[in-house]
């Protein structure tokens, strides 16, 4: 499995979604968005999106971790762990002192998150949302 740093196509990025069981994102959206992306990571085997993860957000206050998803057929492998390594070490590098990284974990991803110093935001905070429908 071939670990890299490019954003993913719109069509492989949309199709990997689908496949994990994550939800569905438009592709006006995506056209639009994975441009901004701050830092990627692929898992490539050939030609084909096999895992990937991003962080998105301002560069110096705030970063989001998104779209972690793994292939069904390499979940159970690892290979979310491998994207989160990645994605550590892109935050330890590059985040300022005081700098907010946040994510909302599926359960149980949650787990695998807490291995790289993510934590529960509760009671003190809770994770909001507002998705806009896709028709």
């Amino acid at each position: 499995m071939l670990v890299t740093h490019e954003i993913p196509s719109i069509e492989s990025y949309l199709n990997l979604r689908r496949a994990a069981g994550l939800s569905n994102m438009s592709r006006e959206g995506a056209k639009k968005g994975l441009p901004s992306t701050l830092f990627a990571v692929s898992l490539m085997e050939g030609e084909r999106l096999m895992g990937m993860g991003r962080v998105v957000g301002d560069g110096g206050l705030q970063f989001l971790v998104c779209d972690i998803a793994v292939h069904p057929d390499k979940q159970g492998q690892g290979y979310g762990k491998k994207i989160m390594k990645e994605i550590k070490c892109y935050i330890d590098k590059q985040v300022p002192a005081g700098g907010i990284v946040s994510l909302i974990a599926d359960k149980p991803a949650d787990l695998l998150y807490q291995q790289f110093g993510f934590a529960d935001a509760a009671p003190g905070s809770l994770g909001m949302w507002f998705k806009q429908s896709i028709d």
